[in-house]
């Protein structure tokens, strides 16, 4: 199994989870997140001042599928959080040795 953590634009969310539902993914967890990556935050005005927007607003979407899946969910992913500009996002890619359900006690497979 892996965990596949992508770092995506807010107003991508509803994009990616019809992406992901459609192609059969059952669950995902999101995260309100906030950092920077190349840009360094951002320049904005308010009433006239300047001020910089060091750390910008993110949202982190984790999924745990099984080894096959991995493409495809990242290929989905990609297609539907991609704009062209800085700022895209990240994903994230890592293995899950046990999952457990706590309601039921069943594992691995069972549990996703």
């Amino acid at each position: 199994m892996k965990k596949v953590e992508a770092i995506i634009r807010p107003f991508k969310l509803d994009e990616v989870k019809i992406a992901l539902v459609n192609a059969g993914i059952v669950g995902m967890t999101i995260s309100e997140v906030r950092g920077f990556g190349r840009q360094k935050g951002q320049t904005e005005r308010y009433r006239g001042s300047e001020y910089t927007v060091e750390f910008l607003q993110k949202l982190k979407v984790e999924i745990v599928v099984e080894d096959h899946q991995v493409e495809m969910v990242i290929e989905k992913l990609t297609a539907a959080a991609r704009t062209g500009e800085i700022g895209d996002g990240k994903i994230f890619v890592s293995p899950v040795d046990q999952v457990i359900r706590i309601r039921t006690g069943e594992s691995d497979l069972e549990a996703i």
